[in-house]
């Protein structure tokens, strides 16, 4: 269950799309993402997938299906290069409300900065500012498989197999 929670956190923060009607293409390939926050206990998080179109499409359908049972906001507009996103979702006795923009590198990368406050406070956190930073490194390394995510500290899960219940690779 843990694993599967910290999947799906990192598929939504991977896939900052999941609320639009279309989403941008990104393109094949070897993918590194890199996460921050304002919280003084984080520490920028780096992590690599292997992604494809399929991997994407399931990510941006996961990620729609999870908005819609808990936001009752899902607003993301891309115009161009740049993305604005407003999301109210209910977080257990917490009501989250976030709001991001997103400036995309083309098909090879992009920036998000995601502003959100909990009211009342989310597991101790009123508010915390977040930036997700991904690029394209080059084709995917021989043996990994569409969906394989290393986190970093080198361990290896397949999205996939996480949110079908096996485990991971």
């Amino acid at each position: 269950m843990r694993l599967k929670l910290a999947v799906l956190l990192t598929t939504l923060a991977v896939s900052p799309f999941a609320a639009a009607q279309d989403y941008p293409k990104l393109k094949p390939g070897l993918w590194e993402i890199t996460h921050s926050s304002s919280r003084a206990s984080d520490h920028p998080n780096t992590t690599t997938m292997c992604l494809d179109a399929t991997v994407q499409k399931e990510m941006f359908d996961m990620g729609a299906g999870a908005m819609k049972g808990m936001c009752s906001k899902h607003d993301f507009r891309l115009s161009g290069g740049r993305g604005t996103g407003d999301f109210v979702c209910d977080m257990g006795d917490s009501k989250m409300h976030s709001k991001s923009v997103m400036v995309m590198n083309g098909d090879t990368g992009y920036r998000t900065e995601i502003h959100t406050t909990y009211d009342p406070p989310f597991m101790g956190v009123a508010q915390i500012e977040t930036v997700v930073t991904a690029r394209r490194l080059g084709p995917c390394k021989p043996g990994q498989r569409p969906g394989d995510m290393t986190t970093a500290n080198g361990h290896t899960v397949n999205i996939r197999d996480a949110l079908k219940g096996n485990g991971g690779k």
